[in-house]
């Protein structure tokens, strides 16, 4: 297919994402975050450090109008509606995955998990004193996560 795209012409694998618009940058959700209102916002801003930090391939933007991240598909989205607090959808992307009849398998050892359905899990914090309390767990929760999208 050499030369192609000099004739007008040009493909794209289907499977893959592109994350390539403004809404799917770090300077979009830092936007949000300025104009956000929330009680939690310093807990929110922690977790938005904790979950870049966790892998150099996780990057942030803002997607079902939330700040959600991603490496190769979004994987976790901030709940802001939690009352009295903040959460942390995990999910394994928009697309729907064949999965083992059980579920995904994630060791959690501290029971931080929500499971919502075997394809999402919720983990929800009270401010940002419990985020810091509960920071090496979640990190291993979304090393394990990360692994699976």
């Amino acid at each position: 297919m050499v030369g192609m795209a000099g004739l007008g012409w040009s493909w794209q694998d289907p499977d893959m994402v592109t994350h390539d618009t403004p809404a799917n940058t770090t300077a979009a959700v830092d936007a949000f975050m300025a104009q956000l209102e929330h009680p939690h916002s310093e807990a929110i801003e922690l977790l938005r450090e904790l979950i870049l930090g966790v892998d150099d391939s996780i990057a942030e933007g803002i997607k079902w109008k939330s700040p959600s991240f991603r490496t190769t598909e979004y994987f976790a989205t901030t709940n802001l509606r939690v009352k009295g607090g903040v959460g942390l959808i995990l999910h394994l992307g928009a697309k729907v995955r064949d999965l083992p009849a059980g579920g995904i398998a994630i060791e959690d050892p501290e029971g931080l998990l929500d499971w919502l359905a075997k394809d999402r899990a919720r983990v929800d914090f009270g401010g940002v004193d419990e985020v810091r309390e509960r920071r090496g767990a979640l990190e291993a929760l979304l090393r394990q996560w990360i692994a699976l999208v």
